[in-house]
């Protein structure tokens, strides 16, 4: 039996929570709805009393203040407020919600024991004229999601079949692959979602065919997972046939025709190879790159994306990726303590029609509410500071929005390597497995289609913040004891991922019965592959297991035995006794064939189309600062928690009221040291669509001058890179990615920056029909540098009315790709370069002067150029300013005033000096390209001044706030 609780509002509370639904209601069309209200329902399952059940409701489930509650036995029918439709929705079977099991945890701890079971669900009322078509509609667009939940039919107030998950019954499958032809075999790899190529399955066939044998369905699957997209890099590191025809233009940088043996140790580790940075500690070799902090600690970084998954489940997409990536920090040596995240999120337009968004795909309003409350969650409940990233908006994200999610860790320079070793034990620690996850990393491996939702719902994984926030406070117990000697975590592919590699160079044999789950009735496969979250898996010496698995019971986290490291180099695995997988590691690891793909690249030809410039660009200038990508983030950032753990020292939001968009973020993350680090972005995929090269040089320089921004010197700095592609087996698609690889290889070699770490992901397009929505090719470039003393840090608001303004580096007729042109629909254009001996010599004097005192404020030129920087300086420190154009360094034949206020060229920046510092400052960059262009007013009005001195923009600085505020000020 159970009984049912109700929690709802008092009268007269205001809910954000039915005010917001309300809106966006009304947003999709639904006119006739004028209330909503939202019941929270507990269904207590076992054997409790009314009274307990009434005790429950009173001091755990209710906030007496703002909320009343209501008791249903199992055969009472609730309450519907008068006038209004109502409308339930539960998590599906074997679905965990993760506040079912801390709502049991507290009921244990006020003594109950009789409730064996919770499950909750939610119950909507609307008002207003709604049909129950229109009704399911909303609920479809707004309220639940397929893949997790179900509509709960209003006259159905049992829990019935909702807890009822039948048992498994052992029974090994073999898969019949030995004897297919060609086309059986593609046809198993669909259906099996594998995504597997046929030169793939066919080495598979010939493995088997050599053992004279059939794979098990967990053989199979151990090779899919290990040998997917996601895991191995097939693209990066396989053979490519680049044939390149680039346009007669000297801005063009020829790579020329030719077979590339592996792009990514031709690129991105050469370049790291070849700088040889002495504060490099560990590169693509661990879950996450590291560098030397100080004498006693080192730093790690890794960013991850998460895009399919927050395709289908925003939240649930979003939740897991933050979650995911937190522990590749946590499983970097023997274990880093997280300090920061970060986050950017491309998104399809807020205002994108319905009627043209295709099926399967979920609006992108809904998308970024989900995704960003997602990583909100999490971030906050583990108490770690999100305090850097972007969002980005583009029609072409709209069947596939992108998700990179990054972590920051701390861990001492004795702590910074592992080796694993026949012999030991394998524990594994934290959650527990469910079905959640399943085919998560060979489902990121193909494309998104109009099936995605139904064919891969079980890809999607389900987090809990808190259970990982307990894993980790007792890992780094575990780790300063030394109880254990490798961890790593379970991300794609789960604990087939995660001992596979683990036990690559030696040999496993596990126990599969053993690993603790969430619900019976899992197959000893789904065991295996299951990406369910929190989970980390440890090698421990004999003589520290008992320690070890004490420590953990003690802290209330489960430790278990499944199974050793041998020395037999093959991966054993059992269910009951029952041998279920039986591979040899060197196969598993070295087995994959290498195949050649086609790339080819053309430079487009697009004649340069613009208007002819207006007078006055103050209109301009404003509609600019309200373009989604330029816009003020705020509704994002002020959800984040940048405050936890005490270290934020530049905060995402700075100036005099805490709202101008900093540049970079810098984090101190020892209270005994005033050494620090600081971490910035560089992401622009529209100038892709002319060059991925220059797309690729101008990301690492946007990340670069953002530290330079805030005072961080370029000596000790490292990059990540994340690209995020369309299909690779298309030859345009791949011919854009080897020229951003070769722009990521020049730049980081010219500026003298390693790269440490890094990820791809590929197959990022939508399919409806015949009709395909690709991405663009973005790139990410997160940057991270140390700093000896983080009280020399510099923010970009203006500070002191008098002081001058310098434009510091060269401004070109670069207008391609801008976001000036998108505004007034112009084409073509020259898509902004990087002179990187020039910029990289700028940035150290720059840099070098900040670090003296003689700078106020530093702000980088990017998206909108020197007018939409210039103006952010203003309206983040409510001043005003006067610039003189004519005054500005042009590189170009024809000057114009739209030109100079608008391009984006590459490696600029606007920099406040005080008038005493003027000389001196001049001093510290001579040899570079800077001119002294404006001052500080103390009437908060932009004044910007044209070629021959006329004005062409005047506004309020309060109407700049405004304009950039307003667009995304609520989502």
């Amino acid at each position: 039996m159970y009984w049912r609780v109700e929690i709802k509002e008092k009268e007269g509370v205001f809910s954000g929570f039915c005010e917001g639904l309300l809106a966006d209601i009304a947003h999709l069309g639904y006119q006739g709805v004028t209330d909503v209200r939202l019941h929270h329902i507990y269904f207590l399952v076992g054997s409790p009393t009314e009274t307990e059940a009434r005790r429950i409701a009173a001091e755990l489930l209710t906030d007496q203040v703002i909320e009343d509650f209501e008791v249903y036995a199992q055969d009472q029918t609730p309450l519907t407020p008068a006038g209004y439709t109502p409308l339930q929705i539960i998590y599906n079977p074997g679905v965990m919600e993760p506040v079912e099991e801390s709502t049991l945890r507290g009921i244990r701890d006020l003594g109950i024991s009789s409730v064996n079971a919770v499950r909750t669900a939610k119950r909507y009322f609307f008002k207003g004229t709604v049909g129950r078509r229109d009704l399911m509609s909303i609920a479809e667009k707004l309220l639940y999601n397929k893949l997790i939940q179900s509509v709960l039919p209003e006259d159905q107030h049992s829990l019935r079949d909702f807890s009822n998950i039948p048992d498994y019954a052992f029974s090994l499958k073999i898969v019949d692959i030995v004897d297919l032809c060609d086309k059986e075999l593609e046809r198993l790899s669909r259906t099996g979602q594998l995504y597997l190529n046929i030169e793939e399955m066919r080495a598979i066939q010939r493995h088997f065919r050599l053992l004279k044998r059939n794979p098990t369905d967990c053989e199979l699957e151990t090779l899919a997972q290990t040998w997917s997209e996601h895991c191995v890099h097939k693209t990066f590191r396989g053979r490519i046939d680049y044939r390149e025809k680039a346009s007669g233009s000297c801005h063009v940088r020829k790579i020329g025709s030719r077979v590339i043996p592996n792009l990514l140790k031709e690129t991105i580790v050469k370049a790291t190879q070849q700088l040889k940075k002495p504060y490099c500690v560990s590169v693509f070799k661990d879950n996450s790159g590291v560098i030397r902090f100080d004498d006693r600690f080192n730093l790690c970084f890794k960013v991850e994306t998460h895009n399919h998954p927050s395709a289908l489940e925003p939240y649930g997409g979003a939740n897991t990726g933050i979650g995911g990536v937190i522990r590749d920090p946590l499983g970097t040596g023997l274990g880093a303590k997280p300090i920061l995240n970060t986050d950017v999120f491309c998104f399809g337009p807020l205002d994108y029609p319905a009627q043209k968004l295709p099926q399967g795909a979920l609006a992108p309003r809904r998308v970024m509410k989900g995704v960003v409350s997602g990583v909100r969650d999490y971030g906050n409940r583990m108490g770690i500071p999100t305090a850097n990233g972007a969002v980005l908006f583009d029609e072409r994200f709209v069947g596939n929005p992108l998700v990179y999610c990054g972590t920051v860790g701390i861990l001492p320079k004795d702590r910074s390597f592992k080796k694993v070793s026949a012999g030991e034990v394998i524990v594994v620690v934290g959650g527990r497995t469910g079905r959640d996850g399943i085919h998560g990393a060979t489902f990121s491996s193909g494309e998104l289609t109009h099936e995605s939702e139904s064919l891969s719902s079980g890809a999607v994984q389900i987090g809990n913040a808190i259970t990982e926030k307990k894993v980790l406070d007792v890992l780094l117990l575990a780790r300063d004891e030394g109880l254990y000697e490798a961890i790593t975590d379970c991300g794609a592919g789960g604990l087939s991922s995660a001992i596979g590699e683990m036990g690559a160079e030696c040999g496993a044999r596990v126990m599969l019965e053993k690993v603790p789950l969430k619900y019976h009735g899992l197959s000893y496969t789904e065991i295996w592959i299951s990406e369910a979250q929190e989970r980390m898996v440890l090698a421990v010496a004999k003589d520290k297991v008992e320690r070890l698995v004490d420590l953990f019971r003690r802290q209330d986290v489960e430790a278990t035995v499944i199974g050793e490291f041998t020395d037999s180099g093959r991966l054993e695995l059992f269910y009951d006794g029952h041998k279920v997988c039986d591979l040899d590691m060197a196969f598993v690891h070295d087995g994959l064939p290498r195949t050649t793909k086609r790339a080819s690249w053309q430079a487009p030809r697009i004649k340069e189309k613009a208007r002819r410039p207006k007078k006055d660009l103050t209109q301009d200038l404003l509609g600019l600062l309200s373009m989604p990508n330029i816009a003020s983030k705020e509704w994002v950032i002020r959800q984040y928690d940048h405050e936890v753990q005490g270290g934020t020292v530049v905060k995402p939001l700075v100036g005099a009221a805490n709202d101008g968009p900093s540049d970079a973020c810098v984090i101190k993350p020892r209270f005994d040291s005033l050494r620090g680090f600081a971490v910035s972005n560089g992401i622009n995929f529209k100038y892709g669509d002319l060059d991925p090269y220059w797309m690729a040089a101008g990301c690492i320089d946007e990340a670069l001058r953002q530290l330079v921004a805030v005072g961080c010197p370029l000596d000790e700095v490292a990059i990540l890179d994340n690209f995020c592609w369309g299909n690779p087996d298309k030859p345009d698609r791949l011919g854009a990615l080897v020229r951003a690889a070769y722009g990521c290889y020049d730049a980081a070699k010219a500026f003298g920056v390693p790269f440490i770490s890094g990820k791809d992901s590929f197959y990022n397009e939508f399919t409806h029909g015949k009709r395909t929505i690709a991405i663009p090719g973005t790139l990410l470039i997160s940057a991270i540098g140390v700093m000896a003393d983080v009280g020399r840090c510099v923010t970009m608001d203006l500070k002191t009315p008098g002081n001058l303004i310098y434009v510091v580096g060269e401004t070109r007729p670069e207008l391609g790709g801008s976001h000036y042109y998108e505004r007034i629909k112009a084409r073509g254009g020259q898509v902004p370069v990087v002179d990187f001996a020039g910029a990289r010599r700028l940035m150290h004097r720059l840099a070098a002067a900040s670090a003296k005192g003689f700078v106020c404020s530093i702000h980088d030129c990017s998206e909108g150029g020197l007018g939409v920087a210039l103006a952010e300086m203003c309206l983040a420190g409510g001043l005003g300013a006067n610039l003189f154009l004519s005054d500005v360094v042009w590189s170009g034949r024809q000057k114009r005033n739209d030109s100079i206020l608008f391009s984006e060229s590459h490696s600029r920046f606007i920099v406040e000096v005080e008038r005493q510092h003027g000389k001196v400052f001049e001093r510290a960059l001579k040899g570079s390209i800077f001119r002294l262009a404006g001052c500080v007013t103390e009437h908060p009005v932009l004044k910007i001044f044209g070629l021959k001195g006329e004005g062409c923009v005047e506004t309020p600085v309060v109407s700049l706030k405004a304009a950039w505020q307003e667009p995304l000020k609520s989502v």
